[in-house]
């Protein structure tokens, strides 16, 4: 029973291949017999339609013609619209470079302008100078010749060197006085932590010491000192009083005004780096107002007071840091000249 139900099986089997191979041989020929039906359809009908192409790919074809058109033009123009903006950019910069010419031309000619005004001032000014110096000289030579003419007589001579004599003594006995006293000052600025101004007193102390012991070690020759038999050429007023004196006599005031803005000068300065307040007064050179001082020719309370008045006028531009009365040249301070003249305000006698 087992091998016939195999064999009826195994025939079954072979029936169900052989159909299947049956069915796929007709789907084949079919296939075939279609193809060429197919084809012969689409040429009936493409006839027509090759006819109407070239129109509609034309009419297609002609915003993409007229676009590629548009874009060549562009392309074309685009060089010269590059050309006319470089053109446009450098005439801009040639405009801007011609005003920056012009303006460095005017400032050139201004400064020149200007330089030439300021040597022109300075040429006039050293003119000007020249031309007092040369007039000064004049005077001093008519003075001179004027005070031979007129020279002292020999009793004069003696009681202007006894004068003299008196003046010095009590001068070095205040000398010695004033140093003690600004050794006492000098103290107190260090307390106060003044350190600048009390480096500029020291400083001043030594001057003043090596002052006095100039005038100590001195042999002054009063018979050939022509301060004491030249006669009076100048005139000038004090505290309402006036005073006679000669050309070496008023070399020594202006001595005194100048000598007083230069420690003035120093002491101003010494106060602005201390951060103090200004107080001229309070300064021992103002107090003292000796520096500079021989003890010949004039009286010493004349010697102070015109040194005073170049202190007060020094301490002012040092502490302000500026020369508004005076000067500095290459270290050595002085007062300006018309300052110095309204300051002495001598009165010539001849």
């Amino acid at each position: 029973m087992k091998r016939i139900g195999v064999v009826t099986v195994a025939i079954l089997f072979l029936l169900l291949v052989t159909g299947v191979l049956a069915y796929a041989q007709q789907d084949q020929q079919d296939e075939k017999q279609a193809k060429p039906e197919k084809q012969a359809k689409p040429e009936k009908q493409a006839k027509p339609e090759k006819r109407a192409k070239p129109e509609q790919q034309q009419q297609e074809r002609r915003p993409e013609q007229n676009q590629q058109q548009q874009e060549r033009t562009q392309q074309q123009e685009r060089p010269r619209e590059l050309n006319q903006q470089q053109q446009q950019q450098q005439r801009i910069q040639q405009q801007r470079q011609e005003q920056l010419n012009q303006q460095q031309q005017e400032r050139t000619q201004q400064q020149e302008h200007m330089q030439q005004g300021q040597r022109n001032q300075a040429q006039q000014e050293l003119n000007r100078q020249q031309q007092e110096r040369a007039q000064q000289q004049w005077q001093q030579q008519q003075q001179q010749q004027q005070a031979q003419r007129e020279r002292l007589s020999q009793e004069r001579q003696q009681e202007l060197i006894q004068q003299q004599q008196r003046r010095l003594t009590q001068y070095r006995q205040r000398l010695d006085e004033q140093q003690r006293r600004l050794q006492e000052q000098t103290a107190v600025l260090q307390q106060q932590r003044r350190m600048a101004q009390y480096r500029f007193q020291e400083e001043y102390l030594e001057r003043l010491r090596d002052q006095d012991r100039h005038l100590r070690e001195e042999r002054h020759d009063y018979n050939n000192d022509p301060y004491f038999y030249t006669a009076p050429t100048y005139r000038y007023n004090r505290g309402g009083a006036y005073y006679e004196t000669n050309q070496y006599g008023a070399d020594l005031l202006r001595q005194a005004v100048n000598s007083g803005y230069e420690e003035g000068f120093r002491a101003g300065a010494a106060d602005r780096e201390d951060n103090w307040r200004p107080d001229y007064q309070n300064s021992y050179a103002y107090q003292d107002a000796t520096y500079g001082y021989n003890g010949y020719y004039v009286d010493p309370e004349d010697y102070r007071y015109y040194f005073r008045e170049g202190f007060q006028r020094g301490y002012e531009d040092g502490y302000n840091d500026r020369y508004q009365y005076g000067y500095n040249s290459n270290g050595s301070y002085g007062v300006l000249g018309n300052v110095l003249s309204l300051i002495l305000n001598l009165q010539s006698l001849r």
